[in-house]
């Protein structure tokens, strides 16, 4: 089974609210929904969902490297040839959202020849994981409410606290309104999206030492590599490698180097292949792992639960799967539940993705 073409449709579906935080602010999902055809009519989905202020990649950009230069690389390759698909994507640097979601998509098209869950193929650990829910900038009372919120609609009770602002004092106060109005039964970690200096993140997290807090992910920015060796040194809190840690590289590097305790993993920057790269290297290393998110929609959030269900380590962890929540639509025609704080893995072929296509006919951006 090979290879016949890539469809790259650009999509925009409004968020009700924006996602704020230190490097940016999400307002719409300009998506872009990735299928991958095949000779026998097997049809492989995936998202990518672009994040330019991180990683340079923007709705436009992702279209034209699929359409110009990804497709004419792989068109014609065997579907089960991944690793040399991941090689012919890997000539052209960066753009990791489009290289995932081909990937992804590739995955999908295996599952469904083979009658298996994507899950199955890769590990098959567990069903189900619990989540984790984002909460962005505002003002501290308004982000208890959409934690509570979260809490009493969902049963989620684990929190990742978007940081980084200066004052910092503004995201102290924020994380310490969260622990006073949620107490101690639920599990709070920061984010700071490299807003903060090293000295400013290591003040942060003094005035904080008595909030419980499990994690802090990616303080200061990546190329301040001594400045984070000496607040990683330091920190009594494990320091987790985000966007410093997007390939198995850099997951050595941030780990021998003593930048991070742990490494975040999303499969919307490393697909289900690289993802298992990064994955085994941390394993190797003894380093923990959550499974972030890349303000994914409901597609990439299921790509996201079909890897971490798919192993122990990756599953231990609730994952960051419920910013879908705030975008007010989808392309899914059964849309993703989030029950007790849970969210269940799909047991059917491939990924589990059915598109509506009215409303990718909706959504779309091409026509």
């Amino acid at each position: 089974m090979k290879i016949t073409r890539v469809e790259a449709i650009p999509f925009a579906i409004p968020y009700t609210k924006p996602l704020r935080f230190a490097s940016g602010e999400v307002h719409t999902a300009d998506h872009v929904l990735v299928r991958v055809h095949t000779d026998e009519g097997l049809v492989g989905v995936a998202e990518a969902p672009p994040r330019p202020f991180t990683y340079g990649e923007t709705q436009a950009s992702i279209v034209a490297v699929i359409e110009q230069v990804f497709a004419p690389e792989i068109v014609g390759l065997p579907v089960t040839d991944r690793e040399g698909i991941r090689d012919r994507l890997e000539r052209t640097v960066a753009n990791p959202a489009a290289k995932s979601a081909i990937d992804m998509a590739v995955w999908d098209v295996i599952g469904k020849s083979v009658g298996l869950p994507v899950t199955e193929l890769l590990g098959g650990y567990t069903d189900r994981m619990a989540v984790a829910h984002m909460v962005g900038f505002a003002a501290p009372e308004k982000m208890v409410a959409e934690a509570e919120r979260m809490r009493a609609e969902y049963g989620i009770t684990t929190f990742k606290v978007k940081v980084g602002r200066r004052p910092f004092s503004l995201d102290v106060e924020a994380c310490r309104a969260l622990r006073e109005g949620l107490g101690d039964d639920v599990e709070l970690y920061v984010d700071g999206n490299r807003g903060w200096t090293a000295s400013e993140a290591a003040r942060a997290l003094r005035a904080m030492e008595d909030l419980d807090l499990t994690l802090a992910e990616e303080l200061c920015p990546a190329d301040d590599v001594l400045s984070r060796r000496w607040l990683t040194g330091q920190s009594r809190i494990p320091v987790v490698a985000d966007e410093s840690a997007t390939t198995p590289g850099e997951v050595t590097r941030e780990l021998l180097g003593g930048s991070a305790h742990a490494i975040s993993i999303k499969t919307a920057r490393s697909g289900f292949t690289t993802s298992q790269r990064i994955l085994f290297q941390s394993e190797g290393m003894g380093a923990e792992v959550v499974m972030g998110n890349q303000v994914d929609g409901q597609i990439g959030t299921l790509c996201t639960v079909t890897f971490g269900t798919a192993y122990s380590s990756t599953s231990r962890r609730a994952g960051e799967l419920s910013n879908f929540l705030d975008m007010s639509d989808d392309l899914l025609t059964e849309p993703l539940e989030i029950v007790d704080g849970t969210v269940f893995v799909r047991q059917r072929p491939g990924l589990g993705i059915d598109i509506d296509e009215d409303k990718l006919a909706h959504y779309r951006q091409d026509r």
